[in-house]
């Protein structure tokens, strides 16, 4: 049984439909991310699972118990929100424990539980200090510290590093995948970074407008996506897409480049004729001194371990990766082949994988 179950949801906001018969089953102890751009609905669908926005349709369990009507602080739910919502007067350890301490939880209780999320997120040498006095990182955590003092079912966390700069992100991310390997707890995460998304989940789930585009591992979702938005979102840089044409050999061919694919496994043919969109991502294009195609260099962005070289062939542009920093011209010819192993097609119409 699935510990977060979202069964036909609706959800409106001044009348409009932001969320329409959405079904998602979450399991017990798994780290889901709900990734996706800004106004996709996913921290509404968040928010509505914590109880802080009214569903129009469906129903939210939790752990078997329809949820869809109660109040938020019958939920047993812990939140973490993009702002920390820290009270400026209180110290670290008021500000962790006053959830606790309205809810009449004995004091011994209180000081128990303090101690031990205190120890997992190294906030002891801090408890005493106020808000002000903390770095962006520390109030953070003492936010996450405080949803975790609830020992609640499920923690939702909405884009909680997106205040933090990139090293703090960076440690922060770590922190809390390491804080769910020890708790084993059920997490929901909402971000519009693919980096997080790859690295805390166990599955992603791809929103665009209100509707779910994959859901899947993150090795799935990257390697096989499901369509063409999901396979331009996953990526950075993202997936080069050329069009063109397939015929019934598998052979695919554009104005610029002609590839053979006789090993790709086709989950569904076209529906639109011929007319395909090859997807191949930079990291699978090799370069070459006598490869089978070529592009002029018209930029090289230096990474520090790798650089990326931008092709232009033709109206055609190619991105792909150099890990061995090598000195190029530009204006150079870049030789280059293709792992067509690794390659994707897309429906030129539907954008549907094919």
């Amino acid at each position: 049984m699935a510990y977060v179950s979202l069964n036909n949801l609706g959800i409106e906001l001044g009348g409009q439909k932001i969320i329409d018969q959405l079904n998602l089953d979450v399991e017990e102890g798994e780290f889901l991310v709900l990734l996706g751009p800004s106004g996709c609905g996913k921290s509404t669908l968040l928010h509505s699972i914590a109880g802080l926005i009214d569903i129009a349709a469906g129903s939210i369990e939790i752990a078997g118990t329809d949820v869809s009507h109660a109040e938020p602080s019958d939920r047993q739910i812990g939140m973490v929100f993009q702002s920390y919502a820290l009270y400026p007067t209180m110290t670290v350890e008021k500000n962790m424990s006053f959830g606790l301490r309205i809810n009449g939880v004995p004091k011994a209780e209180i000081q128990k539980r303090i101690a031990r999320v205190a120890e997992m997120l190294q906030l002891q040498s801090l408890l005493q200090r106020k808000p002000a006095q903390l770095s962006g990182g520390q109030r953070q955590r003492v936010a996450i510290g405080r949803a975790l003092v609830r020992e609640a079912r499920v923690f939702l966390f909405d884009e909680p590093l997106s205040n933090l700069d990139a090293k703090l992100r960076t440690e922060l991310r770590r922190e809390l995948k390491l804080l769910h390997q020890n708790l084993g707890s059920t997490m929901l995460y909402v971000t519009h970074d693919q980096v997080e998304a790859m690295t805390l989940a166990t599955r992603i789930v791809v929103m665009r407008a209100g509707k779910i585009q994959q859901l899947g591992t993150p090795t799935e979702v990257y390697e096989r996506p499901a369509n063409l938005f999901v396979a331009g979102f996953l990526g950075a840089p993202a997936m080069n897409f050329i069009p063109g044409k397939l015929d019934t050999a598998q052979n695919f061919s554009s104005e610029y480049l002609k590839l053979d694919l006789p090993a790709y496994v086709c989950a569904a043919q076209s529906a639109h004729s011929d007319d395909v969109v090859l997807g191949i991502r930079p990291e699978h294009l090799q370069i070459q001194e006598h490869g089978k195609y070529s592009g002029q260099l018209a930029l090289v962005e230096p990474m520090g371990n790798h650089q990326l070289l931008w092709l232009t062939m033709g109206k055609q542009q190619l991105c792909l990766l150099d890990h061995d920093n090598r000195h190029f011209v530009l204006g150079d010819a870049v030789h280059f082949d293709i792992d067509a192993a690794r390659a994707s097609l897309f429906d030129a119409v539907s954008g549907l994988r094919l």
